[in-house]
């Protein structure tokens, strides 16, 4: 849980804070991500100060409101937090308290056009999944003091058609549920397990490996018996990544010798690449892959935040054919067929210590922007959300 206020109207800039800790909460296997920040004033990328203040008024619904799209990197001055009428729930509808938020890269994919969900314009509350709280309900199958999973947005509050709704029941700390029990590990679940289809004794490449997903699928990938090589950003996130996750090798995508790192990491060749990034890591990984292995596109990051991506990926489609390989995309809706599967074994897992959980929790919807900002530039470790209330 962060200290202070580092991403106050002084913290909002793209800059890592100072010091990375772990904490232990005293749950098993449970690690949070503390930001402990210098007090010293850091600007967003735009020059400007954010001018985000908590409100108290609990008449009205904070909301955070995307003023206008981007051009080149997201900036924190692209968001206002403004204040609208409190919501009401009509028949066959339940009003829902926000209580976490997720922040994902994919926030800002939405940005860009419509993608499995429709795009996000200029002055539109801020889309994004959350874990909430019904605190009114006009549909008795979902009772006061539920907690369900809804397409929130960035707001206090919003009404949804309780038919629509899925509920949660939470069998380890709720926000174990926005991270390894919920949409981020059940992706890593499906993505390495159903479409990735890893062997024992096989390697594993994993891109933004200390993110979000990468981090649960290279727990995974060594539960199944894998090596698992890393890719990040810092030495920091190597050096987590191989000590505390048990990751067998890492490499820095900013390495300017990259291609030969890799090669040294696998020396054997990559069985299973999972895909978070697209883009030269793409390329790259392409290049290491044995026959008949199998590359998971998960997401393309290194696409999302900027100027429109580059042509590729090469090698595409002759390797895919000369390597015999199989390239697949997928989204976790996909599988929920085997959801109850997939959340009982990741629970599992939780439980017998072969999966730790790693999340960077964010006080207060008034440093959302700067929370995904933040993320599009690196600073996380695990899953990054935003704890709205309590």
């Amino acid at each position: 849980m962060l200290a202070g206020d580092p991403f106050g109207p002084a913290q909002l800039g793209r800059q890592r804070p100072a010091v990375l800790q772990f904490v232990d909460l005293g749950l098993p296997n449970v690690l949070h991500a503390r930001m402990l920040a210098h007090a010293r004033t850091r600007p967003g990328r735009s020059g400007a100060l954010a001018t985000f203040a908590p409100m108290s008024a609990t008449d009205v619904n904070r909301q955070v409101v995307l003023t206008r799209l981007p051009k080149g990197h997201l900036t924190t001055d692209l968001f206002e937090l403004r204040e609208a009428p409190m919501p009401v729930a009509g028949p066959g509808q339940v009003l829902c308290r926000t209580k976490l938020l997720s922040i994902d890269a994919a926030n800002r994919a939405w940005m860009q056009g419509a993608t499995y969900r429709s795009a996000i314009e200029g002055g539109d509350v801020m889309a994004g999944f959350a874990l909430a709280e019904v605190v009114a309900s006009e549909d008795a199958s979902l009772p006061v003091g539920t907690i369900v999973e809804a397409d929130q947005g960035w707001q206090d509050y919003a009404v949804h058609a309780a038919r629509k709704l899925s509920v949660v029941q939470p069998r380890l700390a709720l926000s174990n549920h926005l991270s390894v029990l919920g949409v981020t590990g059940l992706t890593a679940w499906f993505g390495l397990l159903r479409v990735g289809r890893p062997v024992a004794g096989e390697t594993v490449l994993v891109s933004a490996a200390a993110g979000a997903t990468g981090n649960v699928v290279c727990q995974l990938a060594k539960r199944a018996g894998c090596r698992v090589v890393g890719i990040a950003g810092s030495d920091d996130k190597r050096r987590y990544l191989e000590t505390e996750l048990g990751v067998d090798a890492t490499v820095s995508h900013r390495d300017p010798e990259l291609r030969r790192a890799l090669k040294d990491a696998c020396p054997e060749g990559v069985d299973v690449y999972f895909d978070n990034t697209a883009g030269p890591l793409l390329d790259l990984a392409l290049s290491r892959m044995n026959m008949h292995g199998r590359i998971v596109c998960c997401g393309a990051v290194s696409n999302y935040d900027g100027d429109a991506p580059t042509a590729g990926p090469r090698g595409v489609p002759g390797l895919l054919v000369t390597k015999r390989l199989r390239m697949e995309g997928f989204i976790v809706m996909d599988f929920y067929a085997e959801r109850a599967q997939a959340e009982a074994d990741l629970a599992a897992a939780v439980a017998d210590g072969s999966v730790k959980v790693v999340e960077d929790v964010i006080e207060g919807l008034e440093h959302a922007p700067g929370a995904l900002v933040g993320l599009l530039a690196g600073e996380n470790v695990g899953k990054r959300m935003v704890r709205v209330s309590a």
